[in-house]
């Protein structure tokens, strides 16, 4: 069997793309690498760390209703982090963006920053204790 390979990009769908791709943008410190209407669907990505998070947008949404992640489906997206220090410096960066978040919490497997989109898709910066 093939060595499993490593997660190529993630895609998130969004209720409003404008606020989203600003909010994202801000974020993530860049430019999209794409912003494409398919037709079906408008899709804005960012290249992020050697893989690439996407945003669509569906212009015959099923629900409009925030993200919940205690329906079928996603969690959270989790973006790793070398250190606590570097948690922190996230935490300030989060607060210089006026991001709402849990600040920098410690368990027995490592440390996690807790935060949301304009969806309320939930979002985390993580360092794992190894």
């Amino acid at each position: 069997m093939p060595k499993f390979p490593a997660i190529a990009h993630v895609a998130l769908t969004v209720s409003d793309l404008d606020r989203s791709r600003k909010w994202y943008q801000r974020l993530f410190g860049s430019d999209p690498v794409l912003d494409q209407d398919t037709g079906p669907f408008h899709q804005v990505v960012w290249s992020v760390s050697g893989g690439l998070v996407a945003i669509n947008w569906f212009p015959d949404l099923h629900s409009s209703e925030p993200f919940d992640e205690r329906r079928p489906g996603l969690d959270h997206l989790a973006f790793a982090c070398s250190s606590r220090s570097e948690l922190e410096a996230w935490e300030r960066r989060l607060i210089e963006l006026d991001v709402p978040n849990g600040g920098v919490v410690d368990a027995s497997y490592g440390s996690v920053l807790s935060f949301r989109d304009p969806d309320n898709i939930a979002l985390e910066f993580f360092a794992s204790l190894g």
